[in-house]
């Protein structure tokens, strides 16, 4: 009689400890990317991004420049983009690499293209890095 019981204690023991690594590996893999999907970043057609904050590579607040402020970023779920605003207007090609969390743009009739770290990326905020280390805080418009 007693092995049954030190057996029941020994299985309900084991069950209780893979019940939380379960658990736990559920809760990380669900609430720790930041990151979020390309139709969070181009909606199911388009969708426009504007500046919100930006600081520089020390992380020191940056103030935005009424230039910046009145340009915004258009991804389209196609893959291209559209950049612009007051007079200017530069196109090209997105890539979103979800699992790298990496945002590239690459520029039309250009060998220029720029690439972000996207620390993240919801349906509402996108938060790049940029190669310097500067972060830009951008807001889907509604």
């Amino acid at each position: 009689m007693k092995s049954t019981r030190l057996n029941t204690n020994v299985l309900l023991s084991f069950m209780k400890t893979a019940l939380t690594l379960l658990l736990a590996v559920v809760l990380v893999s669900c609430g720790g990317d930041k990151a979020g999907t390309e139709s969070m970043l181009s909606g199911t057609s388009s969708k426009t991004w504007k500046a919100k904050k930006e600081t520089n590579a020390e992380g020191d607040k940056e103030k935005l420049t009424d230039a910046e402020k009145e340009q915004n970023l258009q991804f389209y779920a196609d893959g291209r983009f559209a950049m612009g605003g007051a007079s200017t207007l530069q196109t090209g090609t997105w890539n979103y690499d979800q699992a790298a969390k990496k945002l590239t743009l690459q520029f039309e009739d250009q060998n220029v293209s720029e690439n972000f770290d996207v620390l993240k990326l919801s349906d509402d905020e996108l938060r790049l890095r940029a190669g310097d280390g500067s972060e830009m805080v951008m807001e889907a418009e509604k």
